[in-house]
């Protein structure tokens, strides 16, 4: 590690302010009735139904539709993975074959004051289908006059795509326009590739549609027979493009749907019972700081610092602060896995803390103590986190939706035989248990390194008593 100058304290100690204010209060911006979120703070964490409430809406199949068991299997699969791809992890979602009925309950949006159940079922997306069709004409609809459907040959429709991406391109006037770029899987990359083939240089398009909604009909320039497709021209905003590709990663239904009741769920906790929990975590808090600082001096102080940035990562990482990843759903048991965190947090630093005591009893030098210090104290925590990491990522695995990434990896080598399930409290714990232990490496133990380090270089603070030791 290069020498840890004076000025690495202030460095450190201000990023994590900086983090810790912005993932508290985020970053809005706003013009006239348009709000962008630019940095999503607290009041952008989506509230579990156990804390604030949420809706129940059942859907049926439309036109009366006879859907079988494996259908109805498949269309619950598709609305839990559509779900998790908004960031929805407190939900549960089961069938009824008998009723041909799919039944949904998840929590209402962060921040959602007037609980209108059916607006919060137009959040859960579009239950429509995606297809890919040779040219854009219509017809009738036979059953409503008033209204067209396309009729052009369907080259792919949902089952043949992989995965979609919300991304940008530089359009024909070289500017950058948002788009959702597709990968198909074999028999899609197929398809395409013998309707572009037959397409190319013609003035046909290809028309992509959902539902009844032509969302683009780009013409063929060339073959397209690397299994890559590009959906352009229709949106005006990053989150537009992300919206559809979010839906279409979801996967297709197998049959079309329409919700046929829907009511609000009351929480199970009494009215005011978070602001109850914020409270006394505050008041614990402050109660834990007094007795690192008390107990340990100035490392305790540093500490305290790291404890705050930890906290705010937990909260960051549940909120979406991150851009690179969705926010996650906070319930009662996300919150005690934030708590858990933070304990192991408490106890890094006293581990770090007491070593360094021991080699300064010792008679080593300040600056040997402290290295000393968080080198061997950092095998204890290792030792102690990972088996947290290992807990929480056998709870996100066993209790997260099939496609997630700890579900691929535990049920194809140890949950295989068991089925998955998917359990949106339990899941949050591990999450937030996760990413609280992630961050105690970076806080805890890096962060509260370089900040102990750094203070030990100045002459006020060389005197032994302010780490624990003895004047020598």
């Amino acid at each position: 590690m290069k020498r840890i100058g004076k000025s690495t304290f202030f460095i450190v100690f201000a990023l994590i302010i900086l983090f810790s204010v912005s993932s508290v209060f985020g970053l809005d911006y706003q013009y006239g009735d348009n709000i962008s979120t630019w940095i999503k703070g607290v009041d952008d964490i989506r509230l579990g139904i156990d804390i604030q409430g949420g809706v129940d809406v059942t859907f049926k199949p439309s036109d009366d539709y006879d859907a079988t068991d494996d259908q109805l299997d498949a269309a619950t699969e598709v609305i839990k993975t559509r779900l998790t791809s908004l960031g929805i992890n407190d939900n549960e979602v089961y069938s009824d074959t008998k009723s041909d009925r799919i039944i949904v309950r998840f929590p209402w949006q962060a921040g959602e004051t007037d609980f209108d159940p059916e607006e919060a079922v137009k959040e859960l997306g579009e239950t429509a289908e995606l297809t890919f069709r040779i040219g854009t004409d219509t017809e009738t609809d036979p059953d409503d006059e008033d209204s067209v459907i396309p009729s052009g040959e369907i080259v792919l429709n949902g089952e043949d795509i992989t995965s979609a991406t919300a991304g940008s391109q530089l359009n024909d006037s070289g500017e950058y326009e948002y788009v959702v770029q597709l990968t198909l899987n074999d028999s899609g990359t197929e398809k395409f590739a013998e309707a572009t083939t037959e397409l190319a240089g013609t003035d046909t398009a290809i028309s992509i549609w959902m539902d009844n909604t032509l969302i683009s009909a780009p013409t063929v320039n060339s073959a397209i027979t690397d299994g890559e497709a590009i959906i352009s021209g229709s949106f005006e905003t990053y989150d537009d493009a992300k919206s559809l590709a979010d839906k279409i990663s979801s996967g297709a239904l197998p049959f079309k749907m329409e919700t046929s009741s829907f009511k609000t769920i009351s929480p199970t906790m009494g009215e005011g019972s978070l602001n109850a929990i914020v409270l006394a975590g505050i008041i614990a808090f402050i109660c834990i700081a007094i007795y690192m600082i008390v107990l340990y001096r100035l490392p305790g102080a540093v500490a305290v610092i790291a404890l705050i940035g930890q906290i705010a990562g937990s909260l960051a990482v549940v909120s979406g602060w991150f851009g690179f990843q969705n926010g996650s759903t906070l319930t009662i048991p996300g919150i005690a896995g934030i708590i858990l965190s933070v304990g192991m947090g408490v106890d890094a630093n006293i581990i770090t803390g007491e070593r360094l005591k021991e080699e300064l009893r010792a008679g080593k030098s300040l600056d040997s103590a402290v290295k000393t210090a968080y080198k061997k104290a950092f095998s204890a925590i290792f030792d102690g986190n990972i088996t947290n990491v290992i807990v929480a990522i056998v709870l996100m695995g066993a209790f997260g939706v099939p496609t997630s990434f700890f579900s691929k990896i535990l049920n194809n080598t140890i949950f295989f035989a068991f089925g998955a399930t998917t359990e949106g409290v339990v899941y949050s714990f591990g999450y937030t248990l996760l990413a609280g232990v992630i961050f105690n490496f970076i806080m805890g133990v890096f962060a509260a390194r370089l900040m102990v380090t750094s203070l030990s270089k100045f002459k006020c603070f060389r005197n032994r008593k302010l780490y624990g030791g003895d004047v020598k």
